[in-house]
């Protein structure tokens, strides 16, 4: 597997994303690699999944995304945001709102993987993908409008529906893997044990389509969604005044 080196400090490097060779059938595997951190988005990792992505071409037919450790991602990292201006703070969720578009309209098949816990930003890499694979312990839960940001709502809406998604919004609702896959934001429910194994099915089930069938197919079947619009949203939830202060109220209320 290779490896995406990035520093958050500028002079220690970590692997924060891992990028598999393709096999023979096109399939790839992107890792996000702070296990300890519950894969937090931290600006490093968001810029190695990028790097990532950069590094697709056309041999990747199936993308799958997991986390490595006990969780998929906890979402945004909030650690060291107070030394950040907001300023910086609207670049990082910039950053990730771009990941969320990539993911949605990459030309090969993305397939997210959730063992343990995809909350914030990391449930809104699970809903950008194409399939959403869980396990018995997978966990949903969207905060951002906790502390005001509008973040990967409308592909939520697309998938759930309007109302259900009012409702998990609303009550911020932690969705088991049997609610998740109720409510369309899991579309399949394996074990880990199972996980190799239908993939490669996956895999070997859309031998017969050529790239350009794909790419005309996914697009085709992708939820109406207006990445300007999203992109409008978000800048316009994290300039309003007061974010450093929302940020500190949820995250004293977690405490």
């Amino acid at each position: 597997m290779n490896a995406v080196q990035n520093s958050e400090t500028g002079t220690a490097t970590r692997e924060f994303a891992l990028l598999s060779d393709a096999t023979v059938t096109g399939l790839r595997t992107l890792s996000l690699n702070r296990p300890d951190k519950a894969n937090a988005l931290s600006a490093g990792m968001v810029e190695a999944m990028h790097a990532c992505l950069d590094r697709l071409g056309d041999e990747t037919r199936v993308l799958v995304v997991r986390g490595e450790g006990r969780n998929f991602c906890a979402g945004f990292d909030f650690q060291g945001c107070e030394q950040q201006t907001e300023g910086d703070l609207l670049l990082r969720f910039v950053r990730i709102d771009g990941l969320l578009a990539r993911l949605r309209q990459a030309p090969f098949l993305t397939i997210a993987w959730v063992a343990g816990a995809a909350f914030g930003a990391g449930a809104d890499i699970v809903c950008a993908c194409a399939m959403r694979i869980g396990n018995s312990k997978a966990r949903l839960r969207f905060p951002g409008f906790r502390f005001g940001v509008a973040l990967g709502t409308r592909r939520l809406t697309a998938i759930a529906g309007a109302s259900r998604a009012r409702v998990i919004l609303l009550g911020n609702e932690e969705l088991d893997a049997q609610a998740a896959l109720l409510a369309g934001l899991l579309t399949h429910l394996f074990t880990d044990e199972e996980l190799q194994t239908r993939v490669e099915g996956i895999v070997r089930s859309i031998a017969g389509l050529d790239a350009q069938s794909m790419r005309t197919l996914l697009a085709l079947t992708e939820t109406e969604s207006s990445a300007q619009r999203d992109l409008a949203d978000l800048v316009s939830s994290v300039a309003r005044p007061g974010l450093h202060a929302r940020i500190a109220a949820y995250r004293a209320a977690k405490a």
